[in-house]
């Protein structure tokens, strides 16, 4: 069964329309991709997901059992309080220290567990989101440029990490990014949003449409590229 089917939805806010005649369905084990310009509706397509957003058309069906990890782009954290990562893993549940330890070491966290939040680096920021995903046991990971902050290399080490998980839990993956890069490497089904869905297929079919194209401009398949990209999401109901 699908973890999640999107049909046919659509969602307004203050009477514009953000997104329109989106349809499409997220199976266990899928890495799937969303790309689009500023503005198209990406992470909005992410709140409806999660359930922070009813669509105003259409019909979002989720399966029953249905557990999601997210990962937002950051974190911010109040600096009047004082927290270390181990407390932040447990705010609003206390897990078991045994389960801690092991999302801490397949993280790669373990050394941070007692380093304030404030001190962590933009990395090691994120790295911390992404265990206290997994704490919830996902079959469904929602990651909204999730890398920010990360070198290059910081930035493939995080999605192997990602993609092992994956692999080896059968959980889906939902990444909103703009490094294409990532896309071609690690997605096995991309979706190109921009207010609706232009194409969706596999990375190298995607690439080579007409749509993407006219939005993006031809990637050399053996390099690595960019589209321009600000981290601007005015148009974006958050």
């Amino acid at each position: 069964m699908s973890l999640v089917k999107f049909d046919g939805v659509g969602f307004s806010h203050q009477d514009k329309l953000v997104v329109h005649d989106v349809s499409f369905t997220v199976e266990p084990g899928i890495f799937l991709t969303i790309v689009g310009p500023n503005g198209s509706g990406k992470t909005t397509i992410l709140k409806l997901i999660i359930g922070a957003y009813n669509p105003t058309k259409g019909a979002i069906v989720r399966d029953t059992d249905l557990r999601i990890g997210y990962v937002p782009q950051k974190l911010n954290v109040n600096d009047t309080i004082p927290i270390d990562v181990n407390c932040f893993l447990n705010l609003g549940r206390k897990f078991p220290s045994k389960k801690i330890r092991s999302i801490a070491e397949e993280t790669g966290i373990a050394h941070l567990m007692k380093v304030p939040l404030l001190s962590l680096s933009g990395g090691q920021t994120q790295r911390v989101l992404y265990a206290r995903a997994l704490l919830a046991e996902p079959n469904l990971l929602i990651m909204d440029e999730a890398t920010q902050g990360m070198d290059a290399e910081g930035e493939e080490r995080f999605y192997r990490l990602v993609n092992d998980y994956r692999a080896r839990t059968n959980c889906a993956v939902i990444l909103v990014s703009h490094e294409m890069h990532v896309v071609s490497s690690f997605s096995n089904w991309v979706i190109c949003l921009n207010g609706h869905i232009c194409c969706q297929g596999e990375p190298s079919l995607i690439f080579e449409d007409e749509k993407f194209v006219e939005l993006f401009g031809r990637f050399p398949q053996n390099e690595l590229a960019y589209y321009p990209h600000k981290h601007d999401h005015s148009h974006d109901v958050v």
